[in-house]
């Protein structure tokens, strides 16, 4: 993790650093609409103990509200919903739900390339089933409040669609998708 930390620090920087100079226009503005669809990579919420790990699978809305932030800077609003699920063996299934709102500052430091940081506020809804066949079934679950920070980059390949790449504590450690404009 301290490694895909320390990538994007350098990747911004150098992002950053090719900007300086240059003319780069807003990707993300005001009334811009965007979904995104993600699969995830490095869960948040089981560790190695659990024998398989379904990849946690995202989609998450988000609307521009305010242009002009920081010059060329824009703020987007919207909302998220995660999936994973973990299971050992024949014993243990855990599944979480993750459900939350989330706000973004997108600032443009090359063409084509939506950069963005955030945070979101949500509720997260565990559930685990434990079987064996000396003590049957047993299920529980809880809830929690979520909050997460988030990293990513959009790059658009024409004016509705984007890969899409994101960092953070949401659901997964790294999300990897497609974005688009409607």
């Amino acid at each position: 993790m301290k490694k895909s930390m320390m990538f994007l620090a350098l990747a911004v920087l150098s992002l950053s650093a090719m900007a300086e100079g240059s003319e780069v226009d807003p990707v993300f503005v005001k009334g811009d609409k965007v979904i995104n669809l993600g699969i995830g990579l490095g869960t948040t919420y089981y560790s190695s103990f659990y024998g398989s790990h379904m990849p946690a699978l995202s989609a998450s809305f988000e609307t521009g509200v305010k242009d002009d932030v920081l010059e060329k800077g824009s703020i987007g609003v919207g909302g998220l919903i995660g999936f994973s699920s973990a299971k050992y063996e024949n014993y243990w299934k855990t599944s979480n739900i993750l459900i939350g709102v989330r706000g973004s500052f997108h600032y443009p430091l090359v063409a084509k390339l939506d950069t963005y940081t955030g945070l979101l506020l949500g509720y997260n809804i565990f559930t685990t089933k434990y079987y064996d066949t000396y003590t049957g079934t047993y299920g529980a679950s809880a809830s929690s409040v979520a909050l997460a920070w988030f990293a990513g980059g959009r790059y658009y390949f024409n004016d509705k669609i984007a890969g899409m790449v994101e960092i953070g504590y949401g659901i997964a450690y790294l999300t990897l998708g497609v974005s688009f404009k409607i």
